[in-house]
């Protein structure tokens, strides 16, 4: 009886752990690529070459304006979004999960003239995701088709 008590308190503690992590450190464009993934399978990248990490980019054929303008639609239109920064090349935005409130941060770079999006999306927290942020870009890139142009 005295094992329930603590899972039960763990249980009840989980959410307010998950929803108070900073921000992770060395997010953001360092000499055009984001940060690498780290060892731990909660995260994915299209710049990262490691077949558990590696995420094609997201294409389009459109301007990069107009590409900019459907991102944000997109991002707009998720409820458990929220922009972090956004920048001509750069947007770091957060979601949190229903239950347990973990923040992902997701990243996306637009290098210039490239028809390209770069993205990363990183659980702060834990070490597996169970797919979690893949499903989430590919969501993002099949919304963010339906809004542009892509190849």
């Amino acid at each position: 009886m005295k094992h329930i008590g603590w899972i039960i308190s763990l249980l009840l503690a989980m959410p307010i752990m998950g929803g108070l992590g900073c921000a992770a450190p060395g997010l953001g464009v360092k000499d055009g690529r984001l940060s690498p993934c780290p060892g731990s399978p909660n995260c994915v990248s299209s710049q990262d070459t490691g077949k558990s990490h590696h995420i094609d980019p997201i294409t389009y054929t459109c301007s990069a304006a107009d590409a900019r303008k459907a991102l944000d639609l997109v991002l707009e239109s998720m409820p458990a979004c929220k922009i972090v920064s956004d920048s001509d090349s750069y947007i770091h935005a957060t979601f949190k999960s229903r239950f347990f409130r973990f923040t992902d941060d997701v990243e996306f770079y637009f290098p210039k003239e490239s028809g390209l999006i770069h993205v990363r999306s990183a659980s702060r927290t834990g070490y597996s995701d169970l797919g979690v942020n893949r499903k989430r870009i590919e969501k993002i890139r099949k919304l963010f088709a339906g809004r542009v142009r892509t190849p």
